[in-house]
């Protein structure tokens, strides 16, 4: 390849192989998004797994870190989840037995259950800062920071429309 040529990435049809066009553009960008979604997750759950913790985890680790001591309620942790999942009880339950998580009833509301990062789960995740940091920062390469900016309001749009 000659210096000062840029080769185009494989669109969605070529990494797919798809025979046929799109039916309409939506769809190729739809399969374009779940598509690069699905590889970055891969990526990102190959450098947790190593790490000893799954992406749902880590997940709630690194929000019961941002809660500080006080820690969280159970449903508040699984509105804040990037993948919602509908069995948090049963996730907090596996890493409670794990030793990463406490909970604790609230007083004022028994039905309420508080949970807080344990000093286990804050040394489980703080060597995962950096390779994390890492996949964060390899988005980067492909855009620059106009492209960034504008990636995360499409993002936001989607997001807001598709709650909708």
């Amino acid at each position: 390849m000659s210096e000062g040529l840029v080769t185009r990435p494989p669109s969605i049809g070529e990494d797919i192989k798809q025979q046929k066009p799109f039916r309409t553009r939506n769809q190729e960008v739809y399969l374009g998004l779940v598509r690069a979604a699905d590889d970055l997750k891969r990526r990102t759950s190959a450098v947790l797994e190593a790490g000893g913790v799954t992406l749902q985890q880590y997940n709630v680790l690194r929000i019961l870190r941002g809660a500080g001591k006080e820690g969280l309620p159970t449903l508040t942790i699984g509105e804040r989840m990037i993948e919602r999942t509908p069995g948090v009880t049963r996730l907090i339950d596996r890493m409670e037995r794990k030793g990463w998580v406490a909970r604790k009833r609230c007083t004022e509301d028994r039905r309420r259950v508080w949970c807080k990062i344990t000093e286990e789960g804050l040394a489980l995740i703080e060597p995962l800062d950096e390779p994390v940091n890492a996949l964060d920062d390899f988005l980067h390469g492909p855009l620059d920071e106009t492209e960034l900016s504008r990636l995360v309001d499409y993002l936001d749009r989607i997001r807001a429309h598709a709650g909708t």
